[in-house]
C-alpha cells in the first residue's frame, strides 16, 4: 500500500480526471505500461538491490563507474525530488483554494509542514504507515464519487455511457505512428520508460525493497502496488467522464466558467453531501501527502548514504541521526519554498514535467548501460551522458517536432545506445591491439 500510495499524487487524483472531462482516456494507455515495467524490475531490479545490500539505489554505480556516477546521479535525484514536493504541494493547494476561497500560500505551507513534522519524527516507519492509511483513504475517496455520479443520473447509469460514447470520450486515443501527437504509441512508450525509472532506479521505491524481510516479499509488495494502481487509474479517469455525462444531462448545475481541471473540486464541494465531501478532501490530501512524504524520507537517505556518509564514513550512529533530521528538514522546507516560487508559473503540471525530463532524464540510461555493460571507460560514461542531457535540454525547450512525452525517451536511448556503440567499438580496438 505504500508503494501504491507513493505511485499516486495529487496529480494523478485530480489530473487523471480533469484530463478525461477535457479529453478522453488516453491518460488510462500509460497504466498500461505498468505490468510490464513492473515485471522487469522484480525481475532484474529488485534482486541486484537485495543483493547489493545497500540503502542507496546509487550505490550500484559508483561500483561500476566510480563516485562521480554515484554523485551526479543522486544529484539529478535530489533536484527532482525538490521540484516533485514544490509541484504536488502547489497543485494540492490550488484545487483546495477553489474549492473553499483559502489562500494557496497557507493551505501549501501548512500541509508542507505537517508532512515534513511526522516524516522527521517517524522516519521510514512512519512513512510507509501513513502512506497505507492514505492510501486505503484516496482509494475510499475515488470509489465514492464514482458510484455517486454513476447512479445520480437523470435516467440511470446507462444515460452516462450513452452520452459518453456519443461524445468520443472513451477513446484510448490514435493508432497512428506520428510522434507529434499524445497517440496510444506514444503514451506507451513514455508510461514504459517513466515506469520503469520509477520501479527500476527510484530511491522512492529501492528504499521500500530494501525494507521488505526478504526479496520475495519485495517482489510481492511490488507487484500488489504497482498493479493496485491500474483499476485506480481507471476509476479516476471514469470519474471525468462521468463527470462530462453528469454535467452534460444536468447543464444547470455547472456554473458558467467552471471547467477542465476546476470541474472535479467543484463537485466535491457542491455535488456530495457534507460527510462525503469531507472524506473526498481528505482523499485529496492524503494523496499529495504521502508523495511528499516519501521524497522528504527518500532525499534525506540519499543525503547521508551519497553523500555523508562517502567523505566522513566513520560517524556514528548518532551523528547519521543528525544528519538525517538535518537533510529531511533541508529538504522539506526547499520544496515548500519551490512550491511558493511556482505560483506565477503558467501551467505547474507543464513546468513540472520538464523539470522532471531534466534532472532525471540521463539515469535510467545510464542505468541501463551498467546493467548491459560491465565495462566501460570512464570517458565513454561521461560523454554519453552530457550527449543524452544536451538532447534532452533540446527538446524540452527547442524542439516542436515530437511530443513532450518522449523527451525522456530520447535522453535515456541516446545515452545507451552510443554507449553501448562506443564501449563495443573500443573493446574490439583494444583487444585487436593487445
Amino acid at each position: 500500500m505504500s508503494i501504491f500510495a507513493t505511485f499516486v499524487s495529487s496529480i494523478s487524483f485530480l489530473g487523471l480526471p480533469g484530463g478525461s472531462y477535457s479529453g478522453n482516456w488516453n491518460q488510462l494507455v500509460f497504466s498500461f505500461s505498468i505490468p510490464v515495467a513492473t515485471f522487469l524490475a522484480a525481475r532484474i531490479f529488485i534482486p541486484l538491490y537485495r543483493n547489493l545490500n545497500s540503502v542507496s539505489a546509487y550505490h550500484f554505480l559508483e561500483q561500476r563507474y566510480g563516485y562521480w556516477a554515484r554523485c551526479y546521479v543522486a544529484t539529478c535525484y535530489l533536484l527532482t525530488q525538490v521540484a516533485r514536493i514544490g509541484s504536488i504541494l502547489l497543485l494540492l493547494a490550488i484545487p483546495v483554494h477553489t474549492m473553499f476561497g483559502w489562500d494557496v500560500r497557507t493551505v501549501l505551507v501548512i500541509a508542507g509542514a505537517v508532512t515534513l513534522l511526522y516524516s522527521m519524527m517517524g522516519g521510514i516507519a512512519a512513512v510507509v504507515w501513513t502512506d497505507a492509511v492514505q492510501g486505503i483513504i484516496l482509494i475510499a475517496g475515488a470509489l465514492v464519487c464514482a458510484f455517486r455520479l454513476t447512479f445520480n443520473m437523470p435516467d440511470g447509469p446507462g444515460q452516462l455511457i450513452g452520452i459518453a460514447s456519443e461524445h468520443g470520450k472513451m477513446s484510448l486515443g490514435g493508432f497512428s505512428l506520428s510522434v507529434a501527437e499524445p497517440t496510444f504509441w506514444v503514451v506507451f512508450v513514455y508510461g514504459l520508460f517513466v515506469n520503469l525509472q520509477n520501479f527500476g532506479i527510484d530511491q522512492n521505491y529501492v528504499q521500500r525493497y530494501m525494507t521488505a524481510k526478504s526479496t520475495r516479499d519485495a517482489v510481492k509488495s511490488t507487484l500488489f502496488g504497482s498493479l493496485l494502481y491500474v483499476p485506480v487509474s481507471f476509476i479516476f479517469v471514469y470519474i471525468g467522464t462521468a463527470l462530462f455525462s453528469y454535467y452534460a444531462a444536468r447543464p444547470e448545475l455547472l456554473p458558467m466558467g467552471i471547467a477542465g481541471d476546476e470541474v472535479f473540486p467543484y463537485f466535491i464541494v457542491h455535488g456530495l453531501p457534507a460527510g462525503l465531501s469531507g472524506l473526498v478532501i481528505a482523499s485529496v490530501f492524503s494523496a499529495g501527502m504521502s508523495t511528499v512524504a516519501t521524497s522528504i524520507n527518500s532525499s534525506a537517505t540519499i543525503i547521508l548514504s551519497d553523500f555523508v556518509g562517502h567523505f566522513f564514513p566513520g560517524i556514528d550512529g548518532r551523528c547519521k541521526m543528525r544528519v538525517l533530521y538535518a537533510a529531511s528538514f533541508a529538504v522539506g522546507i526547499s520544496g515548500i519554498a519551490t512550491g511558493l516560487l511556482m505560483m506565477g508559473t503558467d501551467g505547474v503540471l507543464d513546468a513540472w514535467w520538464k523539470l522532471a525530463s531534466v534532472f532525471s532524464g540521463g539515469m535510467l540510461g545510464l542505468f541501463l548501460l551498467a546493467l548491459v555493460c560491465r565495462r566501460v571507460k570512464r570517458w565513454i560514461s561521461l560523454s554519453v551522458v552530457l550527449a543524452g542531457l544536451a538532447v534532452i535540454v533540446w527538446m524540452s525547450l527547442f524542439q516542436s517536432y515530437m511530443h513532450t512525452y518522449l523527451t525522456i525517451v530520447a535522453g535515456t536511448t541516446v545515452i545507451f545506445v552510443s554507449g553501448f556503440v562506443l564501449n563495443l567499438i573500443f573493446q574490439n580496438k583494444n583487444e585487436k591491439l593487445s
